[in-house]
């Protein structure tokens, strides 16, 4: 699934009934009345700027002026945060040889691996790419979270931070596997 069409979903469902009100209220001067009026979430209206390309991957700046004018920073943080990340899946971040305790988390922990994963300071952003790309694989979606952690950590990425990060999440069962 397209990373920014999983953005707008994750925005959409951020949205009280009357924050979507003001955003249709704000976009009368764009879409008909008649197409505002069918518009019963932030999905369909997300859908309807996608469709006359006021919105794009590329041009956010109508979707962020309509979440400026209903206060919602910390939505507009979210889609900083896509943009500033971009497409990030280079072909050069392949695994390296000594990924030993990446398998071991991957076969230990379960469906609260993104509870880890926060803890390790993964971007929401970026959990939710990862799990659109992989629906239907939990093992993927960890190992390709602890994967963009590494990454984006690059030699600072420690077994240590990844056996404090467990046992915060009080998997501590896990933690003293990957120490052995």
């Amino acid at each position: 699934m397209d990373p920014f069409l999983t953005l707008l979903h994750s925005l959409s469902l951020s949205l009280s009934d009357s924050e979507l009100a003001s955003l249709k209220f704000l976009c009368q001067d764009k879409i008909g009345k008649r197409k505002l009026e069918s518009v019963r979430s932030g999905r369909e209206l997300f859908s309807i700027l996608l469709e006359q390309q006021l919105i794009t991957a590329d041009d956010v700046a109508v979707l962020q002026g309509l979440l400026e004018n209903i206060k919602r920073k910390d939505l507009i943080s979210r889609l900083k945060q896509f943009v500033e990340e971009g497409e990030a899946n280079a072909p050069d971040d392949q695994p390296d040889a000594h990924e030993k305790p990446i398998d071991v988390i991957c076969e230990n922990v379960g469906r609260d691996w993104r509870m880890l994963i926060r803890k390790l300071g993964v971007h929401e952003v970026k959990i939710d790419r990862i799990v659109a790309a992989n629906e239907r694989n939990l093992r993927e979606q960890l190992y390709q979270s602890l994967r963009e952690w590494q990454k984006s950590k690059g030699r600072d990425a420690k077994v240590t931070d990844l056996i404090k990060a467990l046992r915060g999440c009080n998997m501590n069962l896990v933690a003293d596997v990957v120490e052995q």
